[in-house]
């Protein structure tokens, strides 16, 4: 699945377009990661008990945004963004895109790439 946060994807045309998709994540630290997280926090820098949390959650959200895309036929996303927030306590990880069918552009054909073009050359013919 080609997941870009470009509204095109160079050397592919959009064949078709899904509709938006998302994934959304709302997650807590247990007691003892937050009493060590807020520990860390007096002597400033990163806390990596939320930095692992947060990481995760990015990719817990891309993994639902790809599924609930390719369920609905998509090849592709288009216009992917992240979002963040948080609930009380919880922090909240929101991702969305469109959801897109995209041709690869073959080799000699405007718009064409290297990448393309190789995907183009090895991919079958519909119905082939």
């Amino acid at each position: 699945m080609i997941v870009v946060t470009t509204n095109e994807i160079p050397g592919y045309r959009v064949q078709a377009v899904l509709g938006e998709v998302m994934g959304l994540t709302v997650r807590s630290t247990n007691i003892g990661g937050s009493l060590t997280a807020s520990l860390r926090s007096i002597g400033g820098g990163e806390i990596p008990e939320y930095t692992k949390i947060m990481y995760e959650s990015r990719h817990e959200v891309m993994r639902r945004m790809v599924d609930e895309a390719r369920q609905r036929g998509a090849n592709a996303i288009v216009a992917m963004r992240f979002d963040t927030g948080a609930v009380g306590q919880f922090s909240e990880v929101c991702v969305y895109g469109t959801a897109v069918v995209a041709e690869p552009i073959p080799a000699g054909d405007a718009g064409a790439t290297g990448q393309s073009a190789h995907v183009a050359a090895s991919t079958p013919p519909p119905g082939g």
